[in-house]
């Protein structure tokens, strides 16, 4: 048993009646949550060996067979909603699922039966065919199977259109989560879980430290939040939900803060219950963070990626400085290149499903740059891949100048431009500021950039890059390339003979 499950049993044996999954479906104090995580377990020892996927909505059936996959000893692999049929059919395969668990039987490409599910008579469990198991090297489907030690593959969305299975051992995961309770240090946290929970940030982070610390994890489902897909999201249910659970702590992608931010600034009640608003998956501009916690929201900026199975930095109310993505957490050693390449060894992953020469990493390359102060807070700028190097040989990390620019409250989204070429561009969704408006705000940044990091010109983007699943992933990461090859015309006129800049 590890130690996740082995504080779960504690708090079901001293705290049994406290209550551990909220959810409107099904609350389970304690004492349930561990006779339901075995009594599964059980179950799925019965099933043919090879990984589990499961697709389902938030909820305390998400969470127990997550939990009893980790004591039967069996792969989990979470397939996010937002995945397109293909992506998600390359997942099966290149893990070698045996099985979907999921909430309805459903026609799988080459499914073999349906099976109900005992003790949760709402869920069906899809048979794929014999030989995708990992243990049969000679199925085609099956690639090469996993890395030794295997528990969890998690699939990013990244930047290409058939995303990486990362794979990660229990050690790697409770391993984070511990050092997560360590630094945040709340007794008994009362998480409110807000991203999907086939998101490891929010698996890692939001389900595993309130249990391993004797917490209340509330698991609405996402539709209830007002999410509509990865993309679209309805603010009043999302701050309903909110205002009714009152929550000790959320996890927030940038986005989200940016709509909690602007409904506290027209009025909206923050809940005096926030101890702790984690923020990560993209930079946060320090104006941002500023912004949120004058308006009671006390949010703090973290940095991680899959490959160290999520967080490995964050800021916390002991140790906070703003602007920086936090303090490396106590189980990690960082280090930057010359260059500032940055690379985490500590708890390196295990390697990516199917592909076996990456397999049982010393370390990992993150493909970021950073740089570590005297305090050890690691402050990000940006990706090496992004890297913008003008026609004047100067190198700019995008990222840096757009966080700059996202301060805005009406500032949408941001994509600066520029390598290969003699300056700055951008391009901006900003629908509720006008020309003049725009013009000033880029002032008032380029007044703070080194000259060869000023936007000197920008353009409107017709519509917002998120509404277009081309162009960004799931996480609101734009895809640099795709957006330079859809947007080529937009993008020239930027560079084309002017004498309107900003300056």
């Amino acid at each position: 048993m590890n130690r996740l499950l082995a504080a779960i049993a504690e708090h079901a044996e001293r705290r049994p009646q406290a209550p551990a999954l909220t959810s409107p479906a099904l609350s389970l104090d304690y004492a349930g949550l561990w006779q339901a995580v075995q009594d599964m377990a059980a179950w799925l020892r019965t099933l043919p060996d090879g990984p589990l996927a499961l697709a389902l909505d938030n909820g305390t059936a998400w969470v127990v067979i997550d939990l009893a996959c980790q004591l039967a000893r069996r792969p989990l692999l979470p397939l996010p909603g937002y995945f397109s049929a293909d992506q998600r059919q390359h997942a099966l395969a290149t893990a070698g699922a045996i099985a979907v668990l999921q909430q309805r039987p459903t026609d799988m490409p080459g499914g073999t039966g349906t099976l109900t599910v005992p003790y949760w008579p709402g869920l069906a469990l899809t048979l794929l065919p014999v030989g995708r198991s990992t243990n049969d090297q000679t199925a085609p489907e099956c690639l090469a199977g996993l890395p030794q030690g295997t528990a969890k593959i998690t699939f990013t969305s990244g930047s290409t259109g058939q995303p990486k299975g990362v794979c990660l051992s229990q050690d790697n995961q409770i391993t984070v989560a511990e050092s997560l309770a360590t630094v945040i240090a709340d007794p008994a946290p009362r998480h409110l879980c807000v991203l999907p929970l086939a998101t490891l940030l929010e698996n890692v982070a939001g389900v595993y430290v309130p249990l391993l610390s004797g917490g209340e994890v509330l698991l609405p489902g996402l539709e209830s939040l007002g999410h509509g897909g990865s993309r679209t999201l309805d603010p009043q249910a999302f701050l309903a939900r909110i205002t009714e659970a009152r929550p000790a702590s959320l996890i927030l992608v940038p986005q989200l803060l940016d709509l909690l931010v602007q409904a506290a600034g027209q009025g909206w009640p923050v809940p005096d219950s926030l101890r702790f608003v984690a923020v990560g998956g993209s930079r946060v501009a320090p104006e941002a963070v500023a912004r949120a916690r004058k308006l009671g929201i006390p949010a703090f900026e973290g940095y991680g990626l899959s490959e160290c199975s999520s967080v490995v930095s964050l800021n916390t109310p002991a140790h906070d400085q703003p602007g920086s993505a936090g303090q490396v957490l106590p189980h990690l050693q960082v280090s930057t290149g010359p260059d500032g390449d940055l690379t985490v060894t500590g708890n390196a992953f295990l390697g990516y499903a199917g592909q076996p020469a990456s397999w049982h990493p010393a370390q990992v390359d993150t493909g970021d740059l950073a740089r570590v102060d005297a305090q050890g807070f690691l402050h990000l700028a940006g990706r090496r891949k992004n890297l913008l190097i003008t026609s004047y040989g100067r190198n700019i990390s995008p990222e840096w100048v757009e966080s700059q620019v996202l301060a805005h409250p009406g500032m949408r989204e941001c994509l600066v431009l520029g390598d290969a070429r003699p300056y700055c561009s951008a391009l901006l969704f900003a629908p509720t500021l006008d020309d003049t408006t725009i013009n000033g705000w880029l002032d008032q940044i380029n007044a703070g950039l080194p000259d060869y990091a000023r936007v000197l010109r920008w353009q409107r983007l017709p519509a917002p890059l998120q509404s277009n699943p081309d162009l960004t992933t799931a996480n609101g990461r734009p895809r640099r390339d795709r957006i330079a090859q859809q947007l080529h015309t937009l993008i020239d006129a930027l560079y084309a003979p002017s004498e309107e800049t900003c300056s």
